[in-house]
């Protein structure tokens, strides 16, 4: 059982959880082992987490005894607080005295509207830390035996989302927004040796079409990992002009993360030679 007592924060010179304030924290892709000293220190001193849909209920057993667990996730299709009410909550939180920790799936400012609600503090004039996590765009490619970048293949990432800003979104990847038509995917095609789709299952099909349409190689391989980092991990590899041409997306479930490129293909090597998958 991990106590908040188990770090030596004076030893790691530790900053205090002060009351009144708010910690934005990533809580990484899924297993908690890959939580960071801060994370763990932030949930060994929490008065309220707010926490995410995407945030395993192995990490939030780590809390202090006590503390308040309010859930605030979003999910595709389904009623979900809206941002402007979870940054308001926030406030309200910290204003009354607690320490209130904000615990988001993955990294906070990577696709996880962090940056919203850090904001909305910075303009309430609450204190606040950014605690990075590691995000299923890094993590979770690890997980499946894929490095995001190799010498052999690339040296440059293009990281996207899926799908349009224009509906409340979700943590769990399975968005109800549309593919963005104003996105500019002959840059994206041409950007980067390699792609890295969040939130794009559901509309996997057209984006692969359009990167086809742009001057990407049907050939090229394409890896869908579903529920990165879990014990649930599954990884379906295909190529990009199989996935444009699907009658419908892969039976996969969100949250999924996408990558296309070359460094798929050390998928095969790696996973049979590694022993850290989950």
């Amino acid at each position: 059982m991990y106590r908040p007592e188990m770090i030596d924060s004076a030893r790691l010179a530790l900053p205090e959880f002060a009351v009144g304030s708010v910690w934005l924290v990533g809580a990484g892709p899924g297993d908690p082992g890959l939580l960071s000293v801060l994370a763990l220190h932030a949930l060994g001193h929490a008065d309220t987490i707010v926490y995410d849909a995407l945030v395993d209920p192995r990490i939030l057993a780590l809390a202090r005894g006590g503390a308040k667990l309010d859930y605030a996730g979003k999910r595709g299709g389904r009623p979900s607080p809206r941002q402007p009410d979870i940054s308001a909550r926030l406030v309200r939180l910290a204003r009354s005295g607690e320490r209130v920790l904000r615990l988001k799936g993955g990294d906070p400012f990577v696709f996880g509207r962090g940056g919203e609600e850090a904001l909305a503090l910075a303009a309430a004039g609450i204190p606040f830390r950014i605690v990075p996590g590691i995000t299923a765009g890094i993590g979770g490619l690890a997980y499946a035996g894929i490095p995001l970048t190799h010498r052999d293949t690339n040296s440059a990432v293009t990281f996207i989302t899926g799908h349009t800003s224009d509906t409340s979104g979700s943590d769990d990847g399975s968005p109800s927004g549309a593919v963005p038509d104003t996105r500019d995917w002959a840059a994206i095609a041409h950007g980067s040796p390699v792609i890295v789709i969040y939130m794009g299952l559901k509309h996997l099909t057209t984006i692969a079409a359009r990167l086809i349409a742009a001057g990407r190689g049907a050939a090229e391989p394409v890896a869908i990992i579903s529920k990165a980092t879990t014990a649930a991990q599954r990884v379906l590899v295909l190529s990009l002009g199989e996935a444009a041409t699907a009658a419908q997306p892969p039976a996969m479930d969100p949250p999924a993360i996408i990558v296309i490129g070359a460094v798929v293909d050390f998928a095969a090597i790696l996973t049979r030679a590694a022993p850290g998958k989950p």
